[in-house]
């Protein structure tokens, strides 16, 4: 029988929420669900803050987040979800 105590639920919930949240704010930039801009919005925020290339910035930026959100949410790779 396994024994689960509350501390390691706690750090389940705070890692499951925290990667949702970083994984649909990562899908709001790339598809624009959520009420997200898409890559359209977030080429233009990434063009009037300065970053060159844009587009490139934007799908960086989106599959960062996304990527390491999942990853992050299933406890995989976490030193590296953590990073992205």
């Amino acid at each position: 029988m396994v024994c689960v105590n509350r501390r390691d639920l706690g750090l389940l919930a705070l890692r499951v929420g925290t990667g949702a949240v970083l994984a649909a704010h990562g899908s709001q930039k790339l598809a624009g669900w959520f009420g997200g801009g898409g890559i359209q919005g977030t080429t233009a925020a990434m063009e009037a803050m300065g970053f060159h290339p844009p587009k490139h910035s934007a799908v960086a930026a989106g599959l960062g987040e996304a990527g390491g959100g999942v990853l992050l949410a299933l406890g995989l790779a976490t030193p590296a979800a953590g990073a992205a």
